[in-house]
């Protein structure tokens, strides 16, 4: 699924607007049930009239409580910045990230020796980028060569596919990319982004993967990795040295993953719906879910579209320090929502 563009409904110079209600001016809506609900604010954060989000692809929050935004960029946009970063009110801070014009898609925030660090992957130029947070580079990767399937040829005679979805970093500083668009191999890396091994790789059995979307490694027991088997419509875990653990069920089409302090995971699924799975990776509730199976189609239309309390193509979300939830979603027009927990 590659990245697209879009078009503002409410004109090419106007602004988001921050806590707007729907289009009937009713309260927002409640999206969930017993100690999970949420009150809904689509469209949060204010954007300068500079810049118009494309395909609104990753979110995560830093330890000052500012949000940040990774999207493609619309054509019309003024600004080419694809890092967009609010405060915790949904004030603009800043913007950078002109290289990620097109391909910006993943995002993962890490702190390490007290500094905090992102790491971006580009799903057109094939590159993942571990940036500081104003977006100065530390360093770049970009095709694996010295990976074995991407040092040979394919059948046809080409190298393979390799188009990086996402990034996950465990305890020791080894990180793990998703070639979740390329070729569904996942690729281990030591923190100097020195190559260790490869695994998983097309396919329907235990270990084989269709489309690694989102990775995460799962801190709540013995490190683990998880990953969002998107096209496959599982979730399938892996030891730290890329052995199948098992399959995790109830899920569609998974796109990522974020843990609150609690030990919930919450979970974006681009076919309508955002989940929240406890520490034993069942669910607890599905949130925002039209069950129209019309959010293919809706993913291209206007903003008015859309319908209040109900998501179209969750892409990433996480947690912030107070247990809100962000969402962001491939649509054509870019949504950023917040999920305000009420209880």
């Amino acid at each position: 699924m590659d990245a697209t563009r879009r078009t503002f409904l409410t004109g090419l110079a106007a602004p988001l607007i921050l806590n707007a209600t729907n289009k009937s001016g009713s309260h927002k809506p409640i999206l969930g049930e017993g100690d999970h609900k949420y009150e809904v604010t689509h469209d949060w954060g204010v954007l300068p009239p500079s810049i118009r989000y494309g395909n609104t692809h990753g979110v995560c929050e830093d330890s000052h409580g500012h949000i940040y935004i990774h999207h493609t960029v619309h054509a019309t946009s003024e600004s080419s910045d694809s890092m967009v970063v609010f405060d915790h009110k949904g004030k603009f801070v800043k913007s950078w990230g002109k290289e990620f014009k097109g391909g910006a898609h993943g995002l993962h925030i890490l702190k390490e020796n007290g500094h905090e660090f992102l790491y971006l992957c580009d799903t057109q130029r094939g590159v993942v980028v571990k940036a500081t947070t104003n977006g100065e580079e530390v360093f770049s990767m970009g095709y694996p060569k010295e990976a074995e399937p991407y040092g040979r040829p394919g059948p046809d005679g080409k190298p393979i596919k390799y188009s990086p979805t996402n990034v996950a970093v465990a305890p020791n500083g080894d990180f793990y990319v998703g070639d979740g668009y390329g070729s569904s191999y996942i690729n281990q890396y030591n923190h100097k982004g020195e190559y260790i091994r490869t695994f998983g790789g097309l396919g329907k059995e235990a270990g084989q993967l269709n489309c690694p979307h989102g990775l995460m490694v799962d801190l709540r027991g013995d490190p683990i990795l998880i990953v969002a088997d998107r096209s496959n419509r599982r979730l399938q875990r892996f030891t730290l040295e890329g052995k199948h653990v098992d399959f995790v069920s109830g899920v569609n089409l998974p796109c990522y993953f974020n843990t609150f302090r609690n030990g919930d995971i919450v979970m974006p699924d681009l076919a309508a719906r955002v989940s929240l799975l406890d520490r034993n990776n069942k669910v607890i509730v599905h949130l925002g879910e039209d069950a129209s199976n019309t959010w293919l189609k809706l993913r291209t239309q206007p903003r008015d579209k859309f319908i209040a309390g109900k998501f179209v193509c969750p892409h990433s979300a996480c947690f912030d320090h107070e247990g809100n939830i962000f969402v962001v979603e491939w649509v054509e027009v870019g949504r950023v929502s917040k999920l305000r927990k009420v209880s």
